[in-house]
C-alpha cells in the first residue's frame, strides 16, 4: 500500500499520458476510418480495391509488430518523429510527448482505423440503398451524398460497435509500454520491479483505475447512443 502512496505522482502522469495517447489515437482513427470506409463503398474501383487490401492487412498485423516497427525500423528508412517534444508541466510532474509517443500514436491510429472503417461500413450497408439513389438522383455528388445522407446514418447505426472499438483501443495503449513510452502499463512494471512486496495492491490498484476509465467510456458511448436514438 505504501508503494501506491509513494508513488502517486507517476501513476497519475502515467494514466495522464495513456487518457492522451487514447485521445490523439481516437480521433486520428475516426478520420481515417472514416476516409477508409468512403474509399470502400465509392465507386472509384482502384481506390475501393486499395482500402480493402490496407483494411485486410494492417486488421491482420499484430499490433505490436506495427508499433516496433515505427520504433525501430521506420527510423532507419527515414520515418521518424524526432520533431515531437512537447512537455505539458503539471502539479505531479511533466508529461512528455516525444518521438516514441508519436509513434504510438501514428501505430495505434493506424491499427484501430481499420475496425473504425469495418464498423461504418456495417453502419453503411445499414442504410437503404434507395436513399443513397435518390440523393443521386437529385444532382448530389457522391461526396455530398457519404457527407449528408450516408454517414449520418451509418455513424448511427454503427456506434455500438464504434464504441467497442474505442474501447478495445484505450486497453490496447499498454501495448505501447513495449516501445517505452510512460503509460500506465510502462509505470506498473517499473513499480511492480521496485516494489515486489506491494505487487498485489499495485495490481489491484491499476486494474481498477483501467476499469474506471472503460466504465466512463462505456458510460459516454450509452449516452451517445441515447441522444442518437432520440434524435
Amino acid at each position: 500500500m505504501d508503494a501506491i502512496a509513494d508513488n502517486y505522482q507517476l501513476i497519475a502522469i502515467s494514466f495522464a499520458t495513456t487518457i492522451l495517447l487514447f485521445l490523439f489515437a481516437s480521433i486520428g482513427s475516426l478520420l481515417l476510418g472514416t476516409l477508409l470506409v468512403a474509399m470502400r463503398v465509392g465507386p472509384v474501383a482502384v481506390m475501393r480495391r486499395t482500402a480493402a487490401v490496407y483494411v485486410t492487412v494492417v486488421r491482420n498485423t499484430p499490433l505490436l509488430l506495427i508499433l516496433l516497427f515505427f520504433s525501430i525500423a521506420a527510423p532507419k528508412i527515414g520515418v521518424n518523429f524526432q520533431f515531437v517534444r512537447i512537455v505539458i508541466p503539471t502539479g505531479w510532474g511533466d508529461i512528455r510527448m516525444t518521438n516514441a509517443f508519436a509513434g504510438a500514436v501514428v501505430g495505434l491510429t493506424l491499427y484501430t482505423a481499420c475496425f473504425v472503417c469495418e464498423a461504418l461500413r456495417s453502419g453503411v450497408n445499414a442504410v437503404p440503398l434507395g436513399q443513397a439513389e435518390a440523393a443521386r438522383a437529385i444532382g448530389l455528388p457522391f461526396g455530398g451524398v457519404m457527407r449528408h445522407v450516408v454517414l449520418p446514418q451509418a455513424i448511427r447505426a454503427g456506434l455500438p460497435p464504434l464504441a467497442s472499438t474505442q474501447i478495445a483501443l484505450l486497453k490496447n495503449t499498454t501495448v505501447a509500454l513495449s516501445v517505452l513510452v510512460l503509460e500506465a502499463a510502462y509505470a506498473l512494471k517499473q513499480l511492480l520491479d521496485a516494489n515486489p512486496g506491494d505487487r498485489w495492491w499495485l495490481l489491484v490498484a491499476f486494474a481498477g483505475i483501467f476499469v474506471i476509465l472503460v466504465e466512463l467510456l462505456s458510460f459516454i458511448s450509452s449516452r451517445f447512443e441515447r441522444r442518437w436514438r432520440i434524435a
